[in-house]
């Protein structure tokens, strides 16, 4: 005896609102809990067994038997108990996909299927199984694959399944042209800048498409960015590939954007600041972000101009800035201006930059001095993480090189080496272990005359936690200055209570000297929160600091470097 599939849909059933039913269910725990929400309040025995049996065919059980516990109430009412029977587990399956597709992948297709003999059939897990090897027809080159027929056999006397399911590829598909709608105050070259996936004459695929919109859309010009292949005037190529033009439709940012916000570090205190931003600088799509940041340790006032991409996807850029700061005693008024460029290469990022920076410093109860800097700089970034802003598994490694000579408008000879690691280990279920080390060596005769971005000072929120703000460093006169040797080491395990909120335990050890033989690393330890914002991971820790004998209460954007 076999039954059509189609009979198991259950569309006004399990659409149906959740109420307490009047019949009692004694099933096991599994297969009551999927029929209990979907039984109404006015059900009868009778009522509730026609569909009881319903829920439990899309679950494979097609011979189900029932038995009435209880005496009905004049209402027809009463408690029901079912055994579903022996389950339905598939013994065939057959899947033919036709079309100008290489035998390699239409057997891998097939390989892939996730509903193969031996399993028992469940009707989301047969339709779901339908749907991914159609998906993956999608995905590539096969834009217009379809679904020709399928049907499952059920044998309610031998309970078995025979599933059989019949594709059509379709024909190969190709990249046509770029036809791109709204733009109105960029050419189309600018897109081209950024389109290094969806290039005609190349092999469709989901994924170029999803990469072209989410590069346009990371980019500061365009709000919002769609893109689709269209096959209605795609057409047939000599070789039989069809060839489909791309519809590209974009909105463009608004030219000028003014923003107002404020906030508290504490690193630097409360924060007030403004910014303006434009795509489109002198109408050359040049974007600027400028903007002025009044904290309490810290005022900056900064200015940076980003060109385009040029045809090796290398981002330059040029900048500006005046900042001025008290920190741990130490006054520091600079001026900075420089030229980067930046390249993503797979998995590593690297910066090419060249600063030119005056500085000059005043540390409580000493001497000011001045000093000067043109330094050449490059730092390669390496992830490998599950997910950039909420890693739990994965490493981040950064390296940096730069350095200035007098011979070139420098103060001082000095060769910066940095290097930053930081590993994410998950732990059970939720849990993850996170390390971190950083170390730093300045290559000087001596760390005066040298600015103090280039020297070491640590401590605070991201260093070493249980001290102030840069306060591990050189004591120079009352104030803390940069040595030419940093280390710092940190272990941290959080424990997610939900999906929201974690609880942190942590051990940061560190410290910036101006000598080996004046290395002490200070201990910091304590507990924290964790929140999953939307931005990211917000961290909260009280730690104590074993050399000062305080506790410090530290707040952070908890995501990598």
């Amino acid at each position: 005896m076999r039954k059509s599939s189609g009979l198991f849909v259950l569309l006004s059933a399990l659409t149906a609102p959740a109420a307490i039913s009047q019949v009692s269910i004694n099933a096991p725990a599994d297969l009551a809990g999927k029929i209990t929400p979907y039984l109404r309040g006015n059900n009868s025995a009778q009522g509730s067994k026609k569909l009881a049996g319903e829920i439990l065919a899309t679950e494979g059980y097609f011979s189900p038997s029932y038995e009435l516990l209880d005496a009905e109430d004049e209402d027809g009412r009463g408690s029901l108990k079912i055994d579903p029977g022996p389950r339905t587990l598939i013994n065939r399956v057959d899947l033919a996909v036709d079309g100008p597709i290489d035998p390699k992948i239409r057997q891998a297709l097939i390989d892939d299927w996730r509903l193969p003999v031996g399993q028992p059939f469940r009707q989301a897990d047969w339709n779901s199984a339908k749907q991914q090897l159609l998906s993956d027809l999608l995905a590539v080159e096969y834009a217009s694959a379809r679904l020709l027929d399928s049907q499952a056999a059920i044998d309610l006397e031998k309970h078995q399944a025979a599933l059989s399911a019949h594709y059509d590829t379709g024909p190969r598909y190709r990249f046509g042209p770029l036809q791109i709608d709204g733009l109105t105050r960029y050419s189309p070259e600018l897109i081209a800048r950024y389109n290094h996936s969806v290039l005609p004459g190349e092999p469709y695929q989901a994924e170029s498409l999803t990469r072209l919109v989410s590069t346009l859309q990371a980019s500061p010009y365009f709000a919002s960015v769609q893109a689709e292949l269209d096959l209605v005037t795609a057409r047939v190529a000599d070789d039989g590939t069809a060839v489909a033009p791309v519809h590209l439709r974009v909105r463009e940012r608004p030219a000028h954007r003014a923003a107002f916000g404020a906030g508290f570090s504490s690193n630097t205190g409360a924060r007030v600041e403004a910014n303006y931003k434009t795509p489109d600088l002198f109408g050359q799509a040049w974007a600027l972000d400028s903007g002025l940041r009044l904290e309490q340790k810290r005022q900056t006032l900064y200015g940076d101009v980003f060109l385009p991409p040029d045809a090796r996807q290398r981002r330059h850029s040029i900048g500006a800035m005046s900042e001025s700061s008290n920190i741990e005693k130490l006054k520091i008024d600079r001026y900075a201006l420089g030229v980067q460029s930046v390249q993503q290469r797979g998995s590593v990022e690297q910066r090419l930059s060249l600063n030119w920076q005056h500085e000059r410093r005043t540390p409580e109860g000493a001497e000011a001095v001045s000093s000067r800097a043109l330094v050449p700089n490059v730092t390669w970034t390496w992830r490998q993480v599950d997910h950039l802003l909420d890693p739990r598994a994965g490493n981040v490694l950064q390296l940096s090189l730069g350095g200035g000579a007098k011979a070139a408008l420098s103060d001082q000879n000095f060769l910066r080496l940095h290097g930053r690691w930081q590993h994410y280990q998950p732990v059970g279920q939720r849990d993850t272990l996170a390390l971190r080390a950083e170390l730093g060596r300045t290559l000087a005769d001596s760390r005066l005359r040298i600015p103090q971005d280039y020297l070491f000072r640590t401590g605070g929120t991201g260093s070493v936690r249980g001290y102030g703000y840069q306060s591990l460093g050189i004591k120079e006169g009352e104030a803390t200055v940069g040595g030419r040797y940093l280390a710092v080491g940190s272990v941290e395990y959080t424990h997610w209570l939900d999906n929201a909120w974690g609880i942190a335990a942590f051990v940061d050890a560190g410290d910036a000297v101006d000598a080996l033989r004046e290395a002490k690393l200070a201990v910091g330890y304590g507990l924290g929160v964790r929140w999953r914002s939307p931005a990211g991971p917000i961290a909260a820790d009280l730690a104590y600091g074993e050399r000062e004998r305080q506790l410090q209460l530290h707040f952070s954007l908890a995501i990598p470097f």
